[in-house]
This record gives C-alpha cells, sequence and structure tokens, in this order.
C-alpha cells in the first residue's frame, strides 16, 4: 500500500530513534516531574500534565531543559535546610580540629555555626557528660578544650593500648626525681626554649644549652639543696631546702636579684608566671607571692603539704602527700581552693600535668594515672610501674614519668 508523501514522512519522523531532535531530556523530564509534583498548585487550575511532543516543532517549548526553574517550588533540600541541630548532630561525628579550621571556609552559615561557642560548650558537655571545667571562666577556650578532650580520649582510648610505650634505662646514676632528658645527682629540672637548668642536692643550679650540644653556660650557687625550680625568659626562681625562694634574672649573668624566706620549712613545689611566683611547702603552706610589687600577696594553710604543681590561669592543681588531688581558682589575684578529689592514689602524688583536655598524675605507689579533668576527674588508664614515680612531663604527643628506678618511662602518643 503507498501513502500520501506527507504522511509517509511523518511516520518515519516519529519511528526514527536515531533523531537528537526528538529523544527525550532526561533532566528536564526530572526537573518537569519535581515542578509538578512538589510545586504549589495555582488556584482553579489542573496540576500541568507532562507530554511528549508529536513534531519536532512542540520540542522547545515543552522540554525546554530549565523551564521547571520558573516554577515556584518548595525549598530546595540540601544540607543546609536542617535545622542547626541536626546540623550539630552531623559535625558531631567529623573531627574536632575540621570543624572547627575547615568548615567555616565552606560558607557563612556554618562559619557562623562553628564561631559560635555554645557549639562547643554543648559538644564538650556531650562528649565527657560531667561537670566541666571544674573551674568555670567566663573567656573559657571551649573550641581548644573541645580539640585537647577528644585528642586526650582518642590517644588512651582501650585503656592506652595504642600508646607506643619504651623505658630509658641508661646513663642514670640516682634516682630520677623531675623529668627532662638530663640527669645526674639531680633532684629539679626545669627548661625554657633550648636552655635547661638543673637543681641538685649538691646546692647548685647548672644552665645548660641544649643548642650547643648540652654545653654549660652557667652556674649559681645556693646555700642549700635545690628542690624546685620555675624557669621563665626573665627570671629562674629556686625552692631550697633551707626554706626560701631565691629569684635569678638569667638574662644577666645569671645574677641574683632577690631572695625570701617565705616558709618554716622545705620548699618542695614552686611554679612562676608574669604576675605571681608560686610556692608550696612541707610546713603545709602555699604562698603567692606578686612579682609586682615584691611583696606576699597571699598565705593559705593546708591540711596537707603540696608536692607538684601544674598552672593555667586560672586553674592551679595540685597533688600532696597524702594522695589527694586539690583545684585552686584565681579569683582577682586570689586563690581559692574550690575541690579536692581522691583520684586513686595510695600514697603521695609526685606529679601532676593539666591542660584544658587533659590530667596526668604519678605517685610513689607506683602508678601513673590518665584522667579526663572533670568534676570529679574520671580515670580513663592506669599503668602500674616496678618502681616509684617521681614526676610527669607530657609535650605534644610524648608523655614521660620519672622513676625512682634509674629510668624513664616514655610513650609516645598517636598524633
Amino acid at each position: 500500500m503507498e501513502f500520501p508523501p506527507g504522511q509517509c514522512e511523518d511516520v518515519r519522523a516519529s519511528d526514527c530513534d536515531s533523531d537528537p531532535e526528538l529523544e527525550p531530556d532526561p533532566d528536564a523530564q526530572a526537573e518537569a516531574y519535581v515542578a509538578r509534583v512538589l510545586g504549589p498548585p495555582k488556584p482553579g487550575l489542573a496540576p500541568p500534565r507532562a507530554s511528549l511532543p508529536s513534531t519536532p516543532a512542540a520540542a522547545p517549548g515543552a522540554l525546554e531543559p530549565r523551564a521547571a526553574s520558573r516554577v515556584p517550588t518548595v525549598g530546595a533540600p540540601g544540607l543546609l535546610s536542617l535545622p542547626p541541630e541536626l546540623l550539630l548532630e552531623i559535625c558531631a561525628y567529623l573531627d574536632a580540629r575540621l570543624v572547627l579550621h575547615i568548615l567555616p571556609r565552606v560558607c557563612h552559615a556554618l562559619r557562623d555555626l562553628v564561631r559560635d561557642h555554645v557549639t562547643w560548650k554543648l559538644r564538650a558537655q556531650r562528649r565527657v557528660r560531667a561537670p566541666y571545667p571544674v573551674v568555670e571562666e567566663e573567656d573559657f577556650d571551649w573550641p581548644t578544650a573541645c580539640i585537647e578532650l577528644e585528642q586526650h580520649l582518642a590517644r588512651w582510648a582501650e585503656d592506652g593500648r595504642r600508646a607506643e610505650y619504651f623505658c630509658l634505662a641508661d646513663g642514670h646514676f640516682a634516682s630520677i626525681d623531675s623529668v627532662l632528658l638530663l640527669q645526674g645527682w639531680v633532684w629539679s629540672l626545669a627548661a625554657q626554649d633550648h636552655h635547661v637548668c638543673s637543681g641538685s642536692w649538691d646546692s647548685t643550679v647548672k644552665l645548660w644549652d641544649m643548642a650547643a650540644d648540652g654545653q654549660q653556660f652557667g652556674e649559681l650557687k645556693s646555700k642549700a639543696a635545690v628542690l624546685c625550680l620555675s624557669y621563665r625568659p626573665d627570671i629562674l626562681v629556686a625552692g631550697t631546702y633551707d626554706k626560701k625562694v631565691t629569684i635569678y634574672d638569667p638574662r644577666a649573668g645569671p645574677a641574683l636579684l632577690k631572695s625570701r624566706r617565705l616558709h618554716s620549712s622545705a620548699v618542695l613545689a614552686l611554679l612562676a608566671d608574669d604576675k605571681h611566683i608560686i610556692s608550696g611547702s612541707e610546713d603545709h603552706t602555699l604562698v603567692v607571692f606578686d612579682r609586682r610589687t615584691n611583696s606576699v600577696l597571699q598565705r593559705m594553710q593546708l591540711d596537707s603539704y603540696l608536692l607538684c604543681m601544674s598552672y593555667q590561669e586560672p586553674q592551679l592543681w595540685a597533688g600532696d602527700n597524702q594522695g589527694l588531688l586539690h583545684v585552686f581558682a584565681n579569683r582577682d589575684g586570689c586563690f581559692q581552693l574550690v575541690r579536692s578529689f581522691d583520684v586513686g592514689h595510695k600514697s603521695q602524688i609526685t606529679g601532676i600535668k593539666h591542660s584544658l583536655g587533659a590530667l596526668y598524675t604519678t605517685s610513689t605507689d607506683k602508678t601513673i594515672r590518665v584522667h579526663v579533668p572533670t568534676d570529679p576527674p574520671r580515670t580513663i588508664c592506669t599503668r602500674s610501674h616496678h618502681n616509684v614515680l617521681n614526676g610527669i612531663c607530657a609535650e605534644g604527643n610524648v608523655v614521660v614519668a620519672a622513676s625512682g628506678g634509674l629510668s624513664l618511662e616514655v610513650w609516645r602518643l598517636q598524633a
């Protein structure tokens, strides 16, 4: 049968799948579908129905790729359309450092969410599920605290099985009572940049330059055994067996600045900052010396004596001879005892290291304990040793404990 020329041409055009002008556009179909299903209905009009054109001439109007974009739609679904609570829930599964440093670069909405300290406060409290911090601060650094907390918990997960442990047992001739990798007949050590000072029972303080292969560049002669040291860029402070706190200027000689008898017994713990010198003694007192006025600012009588201290303003953490941990708060220059804790040690706490998100303690009960600095501290790892432990140092991803058995116990943590 023969068909009229025009009719034959129409049939061939409709049956030809290879003609690119008649092939449906999947994206356009999808957009038309979304517009029809999700778009608000127009009053008095039936929802439009998508239909394919029967001729090439009809294609541009019915299947125009961006036609659906002109139809009003409900807010486009996406991450930023979620409520803040859900966004925070998603962020909780991301590393805190990524959230703090990367997400703010994505968009203003995420930047504002990340910069809100309430966000980090909620995140930290969710991690520790306990009162934190022990000392309330108006300007508490919640983002940094969060990062430290999460890193600390991850490093000591599974009872610290991920930490690499080794022992440095050679090169020491006496019990190690303070931590840094330079020892001998030394009772106390302190460091400032590449300079190290050591205090000894021979009543001397020696200064060493680690950048010059450990060369000695100074020596101070005291009248009694040097039991504790604090080293700052502008001062070197020594606590001695003869009840004195002595201040030197390490930049000039070093030169003696002043010596004060602040206690009625040996000075056992010492630290200094830009404003204060804080000392603890066997006479059960804690003395706060004001560097600016050159006078005693405060004297506190305690039920025990302090053997070690760690200070990050306004929190002062200290361990005593009864195995208890004490937290003092600096309130406008006046230190107050706010909390005392039993963290499980059975005898003297000899070393302490506190930061926003981590807490370490050592004891003569031959243990090192790793805690989260909550109220009360939560112990997440305990390591027993064959000898007493006399001090603790934690810097970066390395933790070192000083042993009475002529060794250094070292843990290298995951970065």
